[in-house]
């Protein structure tokens, strides 16, 4: 089994967790031939294998990570109606929000539904940091069906907590458009600052 070290992470939520931290520790090891700074990272085990599902589409990795939310969650299964993903915001080839929580509902019998849409085309938050500029970008972004979800309670699930602009503005779709009774959030990482 993955080991985990789950984190409380604060929001418009009920409650939410983060399984891991993003990463243990990060040092400056020079520029490349590019001129980009590279780092020498060091993450958690279950960081680690998001990166490599992430970043080098080694689905195989999934397992791991699934196992480690499945064991995780099973105990506050009764909490929870349904499992809604927060939709990608980049074209990858694999999808881990989507592999993810297809297999993490499976492992704990929940339906996943996939009922949050963007109204138009989604900015990488990544490099934003100041906070009222997050807030802008996602004001308005999403939207939900609330057939889904009126008066269900939701767990949110999404690959990284890092500021929690985007889980707090899919949250309150949720809860005022999409009329959920609750919602919950988990992440598999987050990153040890809020920016």
């Amino acid at each position: 089994m993955v080991d985990i070290h789950p984190q409380k992470i604060m929001g418009n939520w009920k409650s939410g967790i983060a399984l891991d931290f993003h990463t243990t520790s990060s040092t400056p090891i020079g520029y490349n031939e590019s001129g980009h700074m590279q780092f020498d990272t060091v993450r958690p085990e279950i960081a680690e294998l998001l990166y490599q599902l992430k970043y080098h589409a080694k689905q195989e990795a999934a397992q791991g990570i699934v196992a480690a939310a499945a064991n995780f969650l099973q105990p506050h299964k009764e909490k929870i109606d349904l499992i809604v993903p927060v939709p990608p915001s980049t074209e990858r080839a694999v999808q881990p929000v989507i592999i993810l929580v297809n297999k993490i509902g499976a492992a704990v019998n929940l339906p996943v539904v996939q009922c949050i849409a963007t109204t138009r085309a989604t900015t990488q938050l990544k490099g934003v940091t100041d906070p009222v500029k997050r807030k802008e970008l996602v004001d308005g972004l999403y939207s939900v069906d609330p057939q889904y979800t009126a008066g269900k309670n939701v767990l949110l699930f999404d690959d990284l907590y890092r500021s929690g602009t985007t889980l707090g503005a899919i949250t309150d779709v949720l809860l005022k458009q999409g009329r959920a009774a609750s919602v919950r959030v988990l992440t598999i990482t987050k990153t040890r600052s809020n920016q």
